[in-house]
């Protein structure tokens, strides 16, 4: 009895279309250097050092190649050469022979032929080219080449492919609806934010409905911290290098920072000052300011802190990802019996924050841990990072969350758990981040006089509770279509008058509105109704009160609900009354 086909995995699938995409820009752009190709979640990439990166008609030209490629079905097959051999097939491609040579001794080097080509790569791949069917070719973006910004920016072209046409068609139409709901798009069309060419790449301009809700959340954040004991700070922007020395930044994360000044002739860069990229090393001078008893731990910091970090250009997204934001930001320092209770107090309120915000079930769980083949990136030795995160699984499997081990993503002085979220497009971010700490308390000498008289140093918490409030609003865009829930929603309510004889009642409503606190507008120009309606529906306004002249005469309000539309006539305090209860409750909802 013969057997069938073998089964295709997505993955192995994904990673042949990379080849076959490599293959046809090869065919088509011969001068191209060919850098890595891998598969990811939504699909595959293929990084290309080329003379200018490829526009929209130059990837269907490509993807027409790509075509005849799958239709040729060339065989593939791999095949195995000794290092001068290999370098000898490599020789007109730099990163190949980078590759090759960062190979250690003895490894075996493999190559994938397809046709008339040949790509060194580990595997695995499918049958032939024929079975690669159903792929698209959807992007391309910027990439340093191993994702070190000193090196050379490549043009990574961004595909997917499915095993069948009826998956790709599925997907290609999710991703439209994706791009409908992308923050950076609809965030510019609603005025969220805006950019410009002359203040620089990565330093969006919040405009007026964007900082209202900011606005909105840090007043949340920071009211819901008071209730749970923290005390709240105000620290500056910029320290001179002697502070980040303390704290280890200066050494491993100076690259990330911006820094204002030159060192002296002499090397001497005592008197540089750097913008903060993380406020913990001046939240910690409030705990030095005086001495400390194990009486007064935990002390909860809180600060709604605005940072700065020299992100990458070919990494920075819309609000997503920026180099200046603001951040809900706090430090505990707690005594060693109080570390798991104060973990859980940070999760069960990060959890609050994004359960309010109606994005918990888009979180999944990350335990962040240190690599220890790459030593030289954190503080501490292996004893110390394998004992505490020894402590940090246990609190994590006390707490009973499900969440996934990741090498390498720990901060240099700690390991962390990230509640991690993904953006309409299916790209992984950090939403909210809480550490444990267990070295920087000893290097700025903060000590505390135990129950013992000893003097000891405190486990230091690193913490947020709705993380970035730009990458917040960002996702809250997208999640919500622009249609924000009505307690975050920068205007709530929009007074629509029939005719200029009611623009005075609209305007003592509007006062009535303003004065119980809601956020509402008055669109008195001479348009028609059906005009001022939907153009209040393109806006996402939660609730629009129509006035004519029946209104006047019974004090009401004709009101209408961007989600189900005519609600009918109401009482205008009842009407308010409804609106102060759902703001009140943060309703999701409308």
């Amino acid at each position: 009895m013969s057997e069938g086909p073998r089964p295709v995995d997505l993955n192995t699938l994904r990673h042949t279309a990379s080849h076959v995409l490599a293959q046809a820009v090869r065919r088509v752009f011969p001068e191209a250097k060919l850098a890595i190709g891998p598969s990811i979640d939504t699909g595959f990439y293929y990084d290309f050092e080329v003379p200018e990166f490829f526009s929209q008609d130059d990837l269907g030209v490509i993807s027409g190649e790509m075509k005849k490629i799958v239709k040729a079905r060339y065989k593939i097959e791999r095949f195995e050469l000794p290092r001068d051999q290999a370098l000898e097939l490599m020789k007109d491609q730099p990163y190949k022979i980078e590759l090759i040579e960062a190979l250690p001794d003895g490894e075996p080097i493999s190559f994938f032929k397809q046709g008339d080509f040949v790509d060194l790569c580990a595997g695995p791949h499918v049958d032939n080219t024929g079975m690669v069917k159903a792929f698209a070719l959807l992007s391309t973006a910027g990439a340093y080449w191993r994702g070190d910004s000193s090196k050379t920016m490549l043009c990574r072209v961004y595909g997917t492919a499915f095993g069948t046409r009826e998956e790709l068609d599925d997907y290609l139409k999710r991703m439209e609806e994706a791009r409908k709901r992308d923050h950076n798009k609809l965030g510019r069309e609603l005025e969220y934010f805006t950019t410009s060419q002359v203040i620089g790449q990565g330093l969006p301009i919040l405009m007026p409905n964007g900082a209202k809700v900011i606005q909105i959340l840090e007043r949340f954040v920071e009211d819901e911290e008071e209730k749970r004991g923290y005390l709240l700070t105000k620290t500056p922007f910029m320290a001179k290098s002697d502070l980040y020395k303390i704290s280890g930044h200066w050494q491993h994360y100076r690259e990330g920072m911006f820094v204002i000044g030159e060192a002296g002739p002499d090397g001497d860069d005592s008197e540089l000052l750097a913008l903060r990229p993380m406020t913990c090393p001046f939240q910690f001078q409030v705990y030095l300011a005086k001495a400390r008893s194990y009486r007064d731990l935990p002390l909860r910091y809180n600060e709604t802190s605005t940072l700065f970090r020299n992100e990458a250009s070919g990494e920075m997204h819309g609000l997503i990802r920026v180099r200046q934001f603001t951040i809900s930001e706090g430090h505990l320092a707690v005594r060693p019996d109080q570390l798991e209770d104060e973990f859980k107090g940070c999760l069960e309120l990060a959890i609050f924050m994004v359960k309010t915000l109606g994005l918990y079930d888009d979180v999944t769980y990350r335990f962040s841990k240190w690599d220890e083949n790459k030593k030289d990136k954190y503080i501490g030795d292996k004893e110390q990072w394998e004992k505490v995160q020894d402590t940090m699984r246990s609190i994590l499997d006390h707490i009973g969350i499900d969440y996934h081990e990741a090498d390498g993503e720990a901060a240099f002085y700690g390991p962390k758990l990230d509640l991690q979220i993904k953006n309409v497009f299916g790209k992984e971010d950090t939403l909210v981040t809480i550490q444990i700490d267990f070295q920087l308390a000893q290097q700025f000498n903060m000590q505390y006089t135990d129950f013992d008289g000893k003097k000891k140093y405190p486990y230091v918490i690193h913490r947020t509770s709705i993380g970035c409030y730009e990458r917040t609003l960002a996702l809250l865009i997208e999640k919500y279509a622009g249609a924000l829930p009505l307690w975050l929603s920068p205007e709530q309510v929009r007074v629509l008058p029939i005719t200029d004889r009611v623009n005075d009642y609209g305007q003592k409503l509007l006062s009535k509105l303003r004065d119980s606190g809601l956020r509402a507008t008055l669109d008195d120009r001479n348009e028609k109704i059906g005009y001022k309606i939907r153009e209040a529906q393109v806006h996402k306004i939660p609730y629009m009160l129509v006035i004519g002249d029946n209104e006047v005469e019974t004090g009401s309000v004709a009101v209408r609900s961007r989600k189900t539309g005519d609600l009918g006539t109401m009482n205008t305090d009842d009407f308010i009354k409804k609106c102060q209860t759902e703001d009140k409750e943060r309703n999701l909802l409308v």
